[in-house]
């Protein structure tokens, strides 16, 4: 009786695609400093230079990769941040999503699907590989979001490919930042 390698094959096909499925672990852990991030961006379709200490004297940034704009789980994504932006802003926050895509394609994105709220930069594979959301097989970066607090710290981290949770998780925990470090 021999070894039929054909059974085998939807298996290995199906370990495959659940691997790439699957977002990386993201390797910044809460306290650990957050990379330096300098890279075009665009807010209302109007391109800047996005630096990340810059942000962060404002108060805490979150930082969140998503995949590619334009793509369905993207666009919810970012019309849910959009939605939020006030409450955000009234925390003292500051959102910023990156994506590899090129910055003409995330400054028709900042207009359209992030509605002119928030901006949207370039995650260059420097960038991922800081951040270490690169999904396994794609150059592109998973969807990670980060609370950063204006020491430079990561406070928060949440991976996970549905962009379900993102925006409420991260809300909490920049409230309850604020909740520790009332304005003053």
């Amino acid at each position: 009786m021999g070894l039929n390698l054909n059974h085998f094959v939807p298996l290995v096909v199906l370990a495959s695609v659940t691997v790439a499925a699957t977002p990386a672990q993201a390797a910044l852990s809460v306290g650990m400093t957050a990379p330096a991030v300098t890279t075009p961006a665009a807010l209302g379709g109007k391109q800047f230079e996005f630096r990340l200490a810059e942000a962060l004297k404002k108060g805490p940034v979150v930082l969140y990769f998503f995949p590619a704009a334009f793509t369905s789980g993207c666009t919810i994504e970012a019309h849910d941040f959009s939605d939020a932006t006030a409450q955000f802003s009234a925390a003292g926050a500051t959102v910023i999503g990156l994506a590899h895509d090129p910055i003409e394609k995330l400054s028709r994105f900042s207009v359209t699907e992030c509605r002119n709220r928030f901006a949207v930069g370039v995650a260059s594979n420097a960038i991922i590989d800081a951040y270490k959301v690169k999904l396994p097989v794609l150059s592109m970066s998973d969807r990670t979001s980060y609370v950063i607090a204006p020491d430079g710290k990561v406070i928060f981290v949440y991976s996970a490919l549905s962009p379900d949770g993102h925006v409420t998780k991260t809300l909490a925990a920049v409230k309850a930042w604020r909740t520790a470090h009332p304005k003053g």
